[in-house]
């Protein structure tokens, strides 16, 4: 029986560890939390750090693993390509090249250096080195941690006096105490969150949606409504999927599944972050439902060397909305339950996990790790989808013991 370990153990790894036990695998999950959501369901739990590469590769050839995924688990994923490339199995790409992809300063001086639309950017591990580049920057900026998801410690900053507290936010978030600062970009349309699929290099399937974030969350750069089919320009849609496809050669990256952000701002695609992972917010799930793609078997398969096959490019089957449900602006405590309206739960809910449970202490929507659960909506016409999901405060409802309604 094929071994696949799973760095991680968020409820994201649920699909996985379901697909691989269906194709018959032995499944290992690894962090150092014990009580994780995954560990219930896998064969196997090691408790080990999944930012400690040479003790997970330590463990893996002990358990003899046939393949290694970081699945919707962004810090463990310069790990699994490591422990992939040091026993000779399937990842994405080589571990050089995960290492660029994952770490934002040195995405960003990738793409300046082989010629891609990017914003001035910078990378800093001393705090104090940023305002000796004040003039670099086109005002306002972004200061992100260098390798950090989920838009944890990421801050909109308008002038150099409010550097101080964002750069220690994005440090505190941050694994190796590196961040960025770039310029912000203003975006025509929306920015894009999406999960392609390579085969051999070549790109087989790449969706473009349409992300949404919620301007009065605690952390307004947070997704809070992922979009199908995008509204973005199709020549635009274009650009991004050649230059993609010009980013993986130059990378000499091979099959697998990845989670791609992209942005249009001043007439030009940018192509934002790149992770050959699995995206959160269950963004291969909601493909499955509106592409027909099963992008989560393909990346098993593919990571303990089985055949993987039938990845070709398909057309949205309607319009979806994913959305991630999350506490109002500034507001917490012990949740009593979250319903949806009779009418819209019958006509266009296609799919929930919620993820919180009766008595759990809700918390301010600061992160993507604090998300109560998803909901998946399909529409007939993004017309329709924008006019429903513009009132979702009226047919959501989040409600706290003393009777509070979060939305």
């Amino acid at each position: 029986m094929k071994k696949l370990l799973l760095l991680g153990g968020s409820r994201y790894l649920m699909p996985v560890i379901e697909t691989a036990h269906d194709l018959g695998l032995y499944v290992i999950t690894c962090d150092y939390i014990p009580e994780n959501t995954a560990h219930k369901f896998a064969d196997e739990y090691v408790n080990i750090s999944i930012i400690d590469k040479e003790a997970v590769l330590k463990a893996a050839r002990k358990m003899q693993i046939d393949g290694v995924m970081s699945f919707a688990c962004d810090p463990g994923v310069v790990t699994a390509a490591y422990v992939a490339e040091k026993m000779g199995l399937p990842f994405q790409g080589s571990f050089n090249s995960v290492q660029i992809l994952q770490d934002k300063g040195l995405f960003r001086q990738f793409l300046m250096d082989n010629g891609f639309n990017c914003p001035h950017a910078k990378r800093y591990e001393d705090r104090t080195a940023p305002f000796r580049d004040i003039d670099y920057f086109h005002w306002p900026v972004i200061v992100k941690p260098a390798d950090s998801a989920g838009s944890k410690g990421v801050n909109w900053v308008d002038e150099p006096e409010k550097l101080p507290g964002a750069i220690e936010a994005a440090q505190n978030e941050s694994h190796n105490g590196a961040f960025i600062i770039e310029d912000f970009l203003t975006f025509e349309g929306f920015h894009s969150s999406t999960d392609p699929f390579t085969v051999d290099g070549e790109l087989k399937f790449v969706t473009f949606s349409d992300q949404l974030f919620d301007p009065y969350a605690d952390n307004p750069y947070t997704p809070a409504y992922i979009i199908w089919p995008s509204t973005m320009k199709k020549g635009h849609q274009q650009t991004l999927a050649s230059e993609i496809q010009r980013l993986m050669t130059l990378l000499d990256m091979k099959t697998g599944i990845y989670n791609i952000e992209t942005c249009v701002a001043d007439g030009k695609p940018y192509i934002m972050e790149v992770s050959p992972r699995g995206g959160g917010c269950k963004i291969a799930e909601l493909q499955k439902l509106a592409y027909g793609m099963n992008l989560i078997e393909a990346e098993v398969r593919k990571a303990v060397g089985l055949p993987v096959h039938g990845i070709t490019q398909t057309r949205c089957d309607g319009h979806w909305c994913e959305m991630v449900i999350h506490a109002g602006p500034g507001q917490s405590g012990i949740l009593k339950n979250i319903t949806v309206a009779p009418e819209i739960e019958e006509k266009y809910l296609k799919a929930a996990d919620i993820s919180a449970k009766e008595g759990d202490y809700v918390k301010p929507f600061t992160g993507a790790n604090m998300a109560l659960g998803d909901m998946f909506f399909r529409f007939e016409s993004r017309e329709e989808l924008d006019e429903v999901m513009g009132k979702s405060n009226e047919w959501l409802h989040i409600n706290l013991c003393d009777g509070e309604s979060e939305r």
